[in-house]
């Protein structure tokens, strides 16, 4: 599980990047719900990515299985969405937990 250098510069685990796109019209935007995402990294084993996403998030074991497998094939998963205080907390439980996650507004 390891991540590409494109994205580098988007995180680090200690650190919350929030990105944001543009809206044209300011109020559409206010609608639209945040996503925590979790990228692929080369340091956790996919069982403990698993654990921790059953740990924070309730997820059943296959419904986990199923993120860490889209993160480790895909590079990413979107793990949950919600307000922006949900997902920023969600992402300072995933970085507590050592997993390189961020936050960002749905398209």
């Amino acid at each position: 599980m390891a991540p590409d250098e494109t994205r580098a510069h988007e995180a680090t685990p200690g650190g919350t990047a929030v990105a944001e796109p543009e809206v044209a019209d300011g109020a559409a935007g206010l609608d639209k719900p945040w996503m925590t995402i979790v990228w692929d990294d080369p340091v956790n084993l996919m069982r403990y990515v698993t654990f921790v996403f059953q740990k924070i998030f309730g997820y059943s074991e296959s419904r986990a299985n199923e993120l860490m497998m889209q993160v480790h094939t895909e590079g990413r998963a979107v793990v949950s969405s919600g307000d922006r205080d949900k997902v920023e907390a969600d992402v300072a439980k995933l970085h507590a937990a050592g997993l390189w996650a961020t936050m960002q507004r749905d398209s």
